[in-house]
């Protein structure tokens, strides 16, 4: 049995959040049934995401998929202008089995009012209902339909971003790679603590060894969800583990965000290191003191907003 983390080692701010969680008495995560995680999930999220950002503009939309509509929500900080805007295409985390428009509701309005451009959440398929490919499939097939119905948005399919987190983070990097040679033209990828890595082999990561009983990601709960989102399939298959892509030339430029406490630490440094050696540009930040999850903190944890506008910046700049 691995000895308990040492909460002290954390953020002063983190460990006031996961006190307060604590005080709850709330089970494990990994124990609830499915409808109970995600309710318990959204509710987090809007109770630790702080002000959720005045928009000009909110409404949900819809993208034709392989398996049926796939529900979108479009954030406008400020009114259009003539000409086509750019926009960032958000795919939330929750580890392929919870998450969902509202979950991330505060996380996307910060992102679009820091960077100024349109954003659109995508509310793809969850496992166990929809396990692996059907996500992966349904973020492909929204990416490709808000870049073909772009001029009827008032969007520039020519300044198109793609970000996530955490299963999220995972699913944009998987998108710039099967993407990379088709209409659809990527201006840059945001990578917030993604996870790129399904395979066994991945548990054996020091970061995994090291950080497997920090929570909220314990290797408890990565367990509880990506076995239901995995089933049968093939854990190399690139839309699952991106980690495992031998070819990564010509991708977007990339900011890849990680937390120093957090399990997937090592796949957001080995990602890296494989976009450095394949020429693409990567901006790293590496939060010291950090957990999985902190984004979605930013009503209690300083750091989460820091790093949005640090994200907000580069998405200015690169969809300039």
């Amino acid at each position: 049995m691995p000895a308990p983390f040492d909460l002290s080692r954390l953020d002063s701010e983190v460990q006031t959040v996961l006190g307060e969680m604590a005080a709850q008495s709330l089970p494990p995560l990994e124990t609830l049934p499915i409808t109970q995680m995600r309710e318990v999930y959204r509710t987090l999220g809007d109770h630790l995401g702080g002000e959720a950002k005045p928009m000009h503009e909110v409404r949900d939309l819809s993208a034709e998929g392989p398996l049926g509509p796939i529900p979108l929500r479009l954030y406008r900080p400020r009114p259009a202008d003539a000409a086509p805007t750019a926009a960032t295409i958000y795919l939330h985390g929750g580890g392929w089995i919870i998450g969902d428009l509202d979950s991330h509701d505060k996380i996307c309005r910060r992102l679009a009012h820091a960077s100024g451009e349109a954003l659109i959440a995508v509310d793809y398929r969850l496992a166990p209902e929809h396990p692996a490919p059907d996500g992966p499939e349904d973020v492909l097939a929204a990416i490709r339909w808000i870049a073909a119905n772009a001029e009827s948005l008032g969007l520039d399919a020519s300044r198109l971003a793609v970000a996530g987190d955490s299963a999220g983070g995972g699913l944009a990097a998987m998108a710039c790679q099967q993407l990379r040679d088709s209409a659809v033209a990527l201006r840059a990828q945001v990578l917030f603590y993604p996870g790129l890595d399904l395979t066994p082999e991945s548990d054996a990561l020091p970061s995994r060894q090291r950080n497997g009983q920090v929570p909220p990601l314990t290797t408890e709960l990565m367990r509880a969800m990506a076995e239901p989102f995995i089933g049968g399939f093939d854990t190399r298959d690139l839309r699952v583990s991106p980690l495992l892509a031998s070819d990564l030339q010509a991708l977007p430029p990339a900011l890849i965000v990680t937390a120093e406490f957090d399990a997937l630490l090592d796949e957001g440094r080995l990602y890296r290191d494989k976009l450095q050696a394949a020429g693409v540009a990567v901006s790293y930040v590496e939060v010291p003191r950090m957990i999985h999850g902190f984004i979605e903190m930013a009503g209690a944890v300083s750091a989460a907003v820091s790093v949005l506008d640090q994200a907000a910046a580069f998405l200015r700049q690169r969809l300039a």
